[in-house]
């Protein structure tokens, strides 16, 4: 490849890196997340300290999605990792869903006046079995295809 073009495709590449990492941040700004759960959990004077682990995951995310490398971490500390990504992406999607008012709507068209707990309930074990499904049934998940 000649210089201009490799250089081209690495300028439009960190565009569009700098694009969708804007649209991330944008869009858990609007989400009100971080404030969500500070308050929630009565933490507000750790914002600080929430917003900045979320910039280093996303620093660590993309530097495994560049780099092939391991970490000798153990399983046990995978599993609380793991544990922790799953709560914020719940946190996140019930963020959402509460921004955007889905329950109550939901509520009021599905004319639903008691059980709203068990449908929560109904909501997270469905994520929680398709996860386990994705990951413990074989051919859900290969890595060797990727």
């Amino acid at each position: 490849m000649e210089l201009a073009k490799i250089f081209s495709l690495m300028l439009i590449g960190l565009g569009s890196g700098i694009v969708v990492a804007g649209a991330v941040v944008a869009f858990i700004t609007v989400v009100g997340v971080v404030p969500r759960l500070a308050q929630k959990t009565q933490t507000a004077q750790h914002v600080k300290l929430y917003e900045s682990a979320i910039v280093a995951g996303g620093i660590f995310g993309v530097l495994v999605g560049f780099f092939d490398f391991y970490l000798p971490i153990g399983t046990i500390a995978v599993a609380v990792l793991s544990i922790c990504v799953g709560v914020f992406f719940g946190c996140l999607a019930m963020s959402l869903a509460e921004v955007l008012n889905v329950l109550p709507i939901l509520t009021r068209r599905g004319r639903i006046e008691k059980g709203m707990f068990f449908f929560i309930i109904a909501i997270a074990a469905g994520k929680l079995i398709g996860s386990l499904l994705y990951f413990l049934v074989p051919g859900f998940y290969d890595p060797g295809n990727m």
